[in-house]
């Protein structure tokens, strides 16, 4: 990750726009700040990606959200839907007027964080298959340049995700949509928040996808109805939380419960300020640590 940042900072400076690929479950937490740090004022089209997995309205809630920002446009998309990627290269001109018909080419930087589906978006704005894809995170390994149409070259980076994330919801939906490799999470975990979440946003969901007439009050009981369900029993008759787990996370990934978007553009704005307190007090505590062993030299 570290050496893909060097990158990006060396040829940022000489590209005409940003193209984002973002996660439309998660639009906040799929969005790397480092990102917004080094674009400035550059033009910014910001793609809400598996938008057929998410809650349309929450989408377009999002879309709305995000114009708001100078310079940002927004696309969602799905890859069932290659004519609605067609449209890029045009919202491309649109930003960066003047090179459409020019001898320079328009130099487009595209990003996102692993497993977010950069490389389908590439292949299908290339018309061929020029970026290898893959269901799991970190698959584009250097970078690479891609002619498309209408005089466009995109520069395409491999995954960046930011190595400390401070905010533990978004860690938890990052690992939920599949961004962070599932060899780094427990599933049982991830599975109790996603379940919190499923019985407070989208109850209705729950209740078709598992034939519930009554939810339950809690998680673990959610976890144990399903379990009982689907037969993850072991001999003694207790529910192997892990394979319910298992089945709970894939299903939410796969979309077979449903279109759900598990973040808001009020829940970003809330995390946001809670994350301004926490890098203060890390500041702090760095200061406090520095002074003490200036003492003790």
């Amino acid at each position: 990750m570290y050496k893909a940042q060097k990158e990006i900072k060396k040829i940022i400076s000489k590209v005409d726009l940003i193209i984002e690929i973002l996660d439309a479950r998660i639009p906040f937490s799929s969005e790397n700040p480092m990102i917004a740090d080094l674009r400035g004022d550059k033009p910014c089209i910001k793609i809400l990606n598996k938008s057929d997995l998410a809650d349309p309205v929450m989408t377009e809630k999002w879309q709305n959200y995000l114009e708001k920002e100078k310079s940002v446009k927004t696309i969602a998309f799905s890859v069932d839907q290659k004519n609605k990627a067609k449209l890029l290269p045009d919202l491309c001109h649109k930003l960066v007027p003047g090179k459409k018909n020019g001898v320079k080419k328009l130099h487009a930087m595209i990003l996102g964080i692993p497993n977010v589906g950069k490389s389908t978006l590439i292949n299908i704005l290339a018309d061929r298959i020029i970026a290898k894809t893959g269901n799991e995170p970190a698959v584009t390994k250097n970078q690479q340049r891609i002619n498309i149409d209408n005089n466009i070259t995109l520069i395409d980076t491999p995954g960046v995700l930011w190595p400390n994330i401070e905010n533990k919801g978004s860690g938890y939906r990052l690992a939920i949509t599949g961004a962070i490799k599932d060899t780094a999470m427990e599933y049982t975990d991830i599975a109790f928040f996603a379940a919190e979440f499923l019985l407070t946003d989208y109850p209705d969901l729950l209740k078709k996808r598992f034939d519930i007439d009554t939810l339950p009050d809690t998680e673990i009981e959610l976890l144990e109805y399903i379990g009982s369900k689907r037969g993850c029993l072991t001999s003694g008759g207790r529910v192997e939380l892990d394979k319910v787990s298992k089945i709970l996370i894939n299903e939410l990934r796969s979309g077979q419960i449903g279109e759900i978007t598990f973040e808001t553009p009020e829940m970003r704005d809330k995390e946001l300020v809670e994350l301004i307190k926490i890098r203060e007090e890390k500041t702090v505590k760095k200061e406090s640590r520095k002074r003490n062993w200036k003492k003790k030299k």
